[in-house]
């Protein structure tokens, strides 16, 4: 092959890979897919909605009852068909019920917000992770085909050994097992890579999203302290903030339970026509107006169980903030734990193990192809060499599962 054939091949490679990078899709791009089409931030909207929809009913008035009234219909000497007339009647609300009831479907509306933005966090953690897991099976792929490549030409050099008499029998068919075992292993990895997309499409919302490479630096985990991270936690979590709004909608519901004692007030007033005869006179009463207010007397039921449970409940809000931060601290320092022992353990295999082992396997091989060590050496280190690097994309994996948590403030399902 000429200067300008290798400079041509090299040109199109890249040229190829420009337009491969362009293709690939970024974190960014499939966050937004997530966030114009996930069904469960259109649930998280539809409860907002819904507690709008309570809250503007729990401050409406008694609707007033119009009817008619009639008495001594029955027509007679006197009363000649008796009284007819109608009437409006309207229940007063007393205490500022109303307006504790308003407070407390408010607070309700600030906590379906707040849960709105929690899922709104969760579907993006979700996606980060199964993005990461993606990248991963990628990364995978690439180093187990690399494998396979290798073992292949183990194999070609193995057969070009014992055709010229250099290699036993057995050592052909060590290497032909290798390969054998490293394709199976390429295959088991697609398999991965597929099912990896298949969670991705999943997580941004999209099932049927057609595969396609994606875009981001696998190696570069971020930076996290833990004392840090507990601080931002614990000033942004929605799981506490929903425990201090749910600690004021106890409170209303508490003080409309105290005013629940309180008669609201009903009042009837109308119009009416009495037939009946004025007897001086000789002639019908004519037109008529009445009302009547009254009152229901809290003698036996003064909500006296209401009140007891509404204050249960306050107390027991008062502490859910306390059981919160606890589950938030414990369950960061889990996520921290693995998050830092996965940023120990790539960092050792990228800068120690895996260098090493790649050196060993360089120097086992050029033994090998002088005949002076034996191909089960060279065997040994080549699989401890990939197996580095598989586990080495597994820690990966599992920094970033625990960095989207801790980033994410906790929040997957």
């Amino acid at each position: 092959m000429g200067p300008r054939q290798c400079t041509s091949m090299i040109i199109s490679s890249l040229l190829a890979g420009a337009l491969f990078a362009a293709d690939a899709l970024k974190l960014e791009d499939l966050e937004a897919l997530a966030l114009k089409n996930h069904p469960a931030l259109t649930q998280a909207q539809d409860e907002v909605r819904a507690a709008d929809g309570k809250r503007l009913q729990s401050g409406l008035w008694p609707n007033p009852v119009i009817g008619a009234d009639g008495d001594h219909n029955r027509p007679g000497v006197l009363s000649r068909g008796g009284l007819f007339g109608a009437y409006v009647e309207q229940r007063i609300v007393t205490a500022g019920k109303l307006r504790s009831s308003r407070k407390a479907a408010d607070q309700e509306r600030e906590q379906a917000a707040i849960r709105a933005q929690a899922e709104r966090q969760r579907v993006l953690n979700q996606l980060r992770m199964a993005f990461y897991e993606a990248l991963g099976a990628e990364r995978m792929v690439e180093v187990r085909g690399e494998l396979a490549q290798v073992a292949a030409r183990a194999v070609d050099f193995s057969k070009q050994l014992a055709n010229v008499g250099q290699a036993d029998r057995p050592d052909l068919l060590a290497t032909e097992i290798e390969s054998q075992r490293a394709d199976l292993a390429l295959r088991t990895a697609k398999t991965g890579r597929e099912q990896a997309w298949r969670r991705l499409a999943a997580a941004v919302g999209q099932p049927d999203l057609p595969a396609s490479s994606l875009a981001g630096d696998f190696e570069a985990l971020p930076n996290l302290e833990a004392g840090a991270e507990l601080a931002r936690i614990l000033r942004e979590s929605p799981e506490l903030r929903i425990t201090g709004v749910e600690l004021r909608r106890e409170e209303a519901l508490l003080e409309r339970a105290r005013k629940e004692k309180v008669p609201d007030l009903l009042l009837r007033g109308g119009f009416r026509y009495n037939r009946e005869l004025d007897r001086p006179r000789g002639i019908p009463a004519g037109h008529e107006g009445f009302f009547s207010a009254g009152v229901e007397i809290p003698i036996f039921n003064r909500n006296q169980g209401g009140v007891a449970a509404s204050q249960a409940m306050v107390d027991r809000a008062r502490r859910e903030a306390g059981r919160v931060e606890l589950s938030v601290r414990a369950r960061l320092a889990a996520a921290y734990q693995e998050y830092q022992d996965a940023v120990d353990t790539s960092a050792t295999y990228r800068t120690q193990m895996i260098p090493r082992a790649q050196q060993a396997y360089e120097m086992y091989t050029k033994n090998f192809r002088a005949m002076a060590t034996p191909y089960s050496q060279v065997l040994m280190a080549q699989r401890n060499w990939f197996q580095l690097r598989d586990e080495y994309v597994a820690a990966l994996i599992r920094g970033w599962r625990g960095a989207v948590e801790i980033q994410g403030l906790l929040l997957t399902r």
